[in-house]
């Protein structure tokens, strides 16, 4: 997990869009939010934070192929303490290991 979350910034996700939508309400919790097509728009207090996304071509290592999915996320009139907040407890819910 970061210290700091900025407005706007860019993930890549090791996931499918179908396993992506399964975990997205449990990481967003309790508030609300409204999904528009490959977006949703969570509300965060007074300010909202717009998560984007689209497939990208899978990773291949030799003769795995790991899905990814590219992720934006955007925040606007959200402080640094709740975007941190957020992010923490979103980061944890999507957490994925092995073992």
């Amino acid at each position: 997990m970061q210290s700091d979350y900025p407005e706007t910034f860019e993930r890549e996700m090791g996931c499918t869009v179908d396993e992506w939508l399964g975990w997205l309400p449990a990481a967003i919790g309790d508030h609300p939010w409204v999904r528009d097509g490959d977006a949703v728009r969570v509300n965060l207090g007074a300010g909202t934070l717009t998560l984007e996304w689209r497939p990208l071509p899978p990773r291949q290592i030799a003769l795995i192929r790991l899905p990814r999915l590219w992720v934006r996320f955007a925040f606007a009139g959200v402080d640094a303490d709740m975007r941190r907040r957020f992010m923490r407890r979103f980061d944890l819910y999507m957490q994925r290991g092995g073992g």
